[in-house]
């Protein structure tokens, strides 16, 4: 008998995107109508973070697993709603020392070349960062890890690396994406004011950013996740958009 995922959060069943659904599981495909829709919008033809680039982030990273071993992914952003990747369990997950920010600019996707939106990062923090950890089983790690560093390393605006959660169930260490603070799309000084002006009119190819801060309010609510920088931006962007 198969494992139920949702073992541990039955209320997250019926909550997440299904992985045919997803539109952030870059195909070959799906890759290739985004860099069609990256030409049409007039973004360089190296707007992306060149596949051997990718690929090498992935393998450094996954070196610290041991084979034929789970990979655990945390989710903060995006990916609480919407992994995009095949898992066999979900457990509620914090992670020491960072927090979230809308920190990372972004001109596809959530925004345009000429309205660029912003998603979320992590950054050093002395609190902690409530989430998700996923768990891929080791016979897709290959697969799906692949998928995940396509859609999160598209720009090479993240550092993963392996961390310790700590879960209900027991500590798991975990693929974390933290920021790159060093990268052009870094901009970790704007003001609440700033970051919710932004948030309220950008809009990209996949949906606004005010429908993706929504969406992780929302799936806040269903875990009972409180993160007041999270919901005083909802109120400002709410406001912000009468």
């Amino acid at each position: 008998m198969t494992r139920n995922p949702f073992i541990h959060l039955p209320e997250l069943e019926g909550r997440l995107t299904p992985v045919h659904a997803s539109g952030l599981r870059l195909t070959d495909e799906v890759l290739a109508e985004w860099d069609a829709q990256a030409r049409c919008e007039g973004l360089p033809a190296h707007w992306r973070l060149p596949d051997c680039d990718v690929e090498r982030s992935r393998r450094e990273v996954l070196a610290g697993l041991a084979a034929h071993e789970d990979l655990w992914v945390f989710a903060y952003g995006s990916l609480v709603w919407n992994p995009g990747f095949h898992f066999d369990e979900v457990r509620r997950a914090s992670l020491p020392g960072f927090a979230r920010s809308f920190a990372l600019s972004t001109t596809i996707g959530r925004g345009t070349p000429d309205c660029p939106g912003l998603v979320l990062t992590l950054q050093s923090d002395a609190g902690q960062c409530q989430g998700l950890a996923f768990r891929i089983p080791a016979a897709l790690v290959e697969t799906e890890s692949r998928l995940l560093w396509r859609r999160e390393m598209i720009h090479g605006s993240y550092c993963p690396v392996l961390l310790p959660l700590h879960t209900p169930q027991g500590t798991v260490r975990a693929v974390v994406l933290t920021a790159n603070t060093a990268h052009p799309h870094h901009c970790g000084d704007l003001s609440m004011q700033a970051t919710a002006a932004i948030i309220a009119r950008a809009c990209g190819s996949i949906g606004s950013n005010r429908e993706y801060l929504n969406q992780l309010v929302a799936q806040f609510g269903v875990l009972g996740i409180a993160d007041n920088y999270v919901h005083t931006l909802a109120d400002m962007v709410e406001a912000a958009s009468r």
